[in-house]
């Protein structure tokens, strides 16, 4: 309807300015209307993705899309360690450190990143959202089995992610410098599947057979995360975790934009970004409730539960047509 780059300079804008009231912060009201604002700004990723999508041949895409993760791994190894080191200087320095980065990174945008979709005038390609294009977009069978399996293997996974600290604190007395270390190897890690072993694996594999291997992946990972006694076994279940973590959602969202027309795409890629964001509220509530009534193995354990879940609902919903040739779903035109 407007193109990506204005959107994306947008959503980047209110990033920007929910960190500078982020700094200013002097209670909790202000730092909950930071938040906010950023939130409402929201959209970035979906909108790089589809800019991605634009610029990419089919056979590329998850690759594409495993930079990107990629490139957030690497945030989330730097930022905590900056944020630490920023800190000594006061608790809004951090908060005005990324505002600044937030600035450089609308320069850029302005500066170096095309308009990768030409702006339409047809009707079709210039309405906004409804209920009615909603509907649309979900009696695509096979868009809301994929999304239906991305919900699920998000809360799996965001289960692992938001209760780990709690996991590791709980269950091999794990303090904050110590915790950081593991999730800085699962970044790590997080950030060789995606770069290194998920171009070879799709190319080996497809899309659609690689969401299947990685989501065992990880249901393994998840499962020796909950069993397994001595600390030091968490090299092992971590790669695991790591790897199926890595792998599986780009796969997904290569698979979301091939279940589209280009017009779609963007709108297809938003409400991928809704379903895990909404995967993200339920995780942690479901985390923090087992961990407390079950004892800290259980946000794992449940983890890998829904791991078997999704790949049964895999296999009775997604069937044969999960296992084509990467270069078999091709894009149908929404009329």
């Amino acid at each position: 309807r407007f193109g990506r780059k204005p959107l994306l300079v947008i959503s980047q804008l209110g990033t920007f300015a929910g960190f500078v009231l982020m700094g200013f912060a002097n209670s909790l009201p202000m730092l909950f209307a930071a938040r906010i604002l950023d939130g409402f700004t929201g959209g970035n990723l979906s909108i790089a993705q589809a800019a991605i999508a634009d610029v990419t041949e089919e056979k590329d895409r998850a690759k594409s899309y495993g930079l990107i993760g990629a490139a957030f791994g690497l945030g989330f190894i730097l930022g905590p360690a900056l944020g630490g080191l920023l800190s000594r200087w006061g608790n809004s320095v951090p908060a005005f450190a990324a505002a600044a980065i937030s600035a450089s990174s609308i320069v850029l945008t302005i500066v170096l990143l095309p308009e990768t979709r030409q702006v339409s005038t047809a009707p079709a390609a210039r309405r906004g959202f409804t209920l009615a294009a909603l509907r649309q977009t979900m009696s695509n069978s096979l868009l809301t089995r994929l999304l239906g399996y991305g919900l699920v293997f998000n809360i799996g996974f965001a289960i692992f992610q938001t209760t780990f600290a709690l996991f590791a604190k709980e269950k091999f007395g794990f303090n904050v410098e110590q915790t950081g270390y593991m999730l800085g190897y699962v970044g790590i890690l997080v950030v060789i599947a995606q770069v290194g072993i998920l171009p070879r694996m799709v190319k080996l594999l497809g899309e659609q057979r690689l969401i299947f291997l990685g989501s065992a992946t990880l249901g393994l990972g998840l499962l020796g995360v909950g069993l397994l006694e001595p600390w030091w076994a968490l090299f092992g279940t971590l790669m695991l975790t790591a790897f199926g973590g890595g792998v599986v959602n780009p796969s997904l969202q290569s698979l979301y934009t091939r279940t589209v027309s280009a017009e779609e795409r963007g709108g297809v890629l938003g409400l991928s970004a809704s379903v895990d964001a909404f995967s993200r509220i339920v995780a942690p509530v479901w985390g923090g409730w087992v961990l407390g009534a079950a004892g800290a193995a259980w946000p794992a354990l449940s983890g890998s539960l829904l791991m078997l879940g999704v790949l049964i609902y895999g296999a009775a919903a997604l069937g044969t047509v999960a296992v084509q040739p990467a270069v078999a779903i091709e894009a149908p035109t929404v009329k």
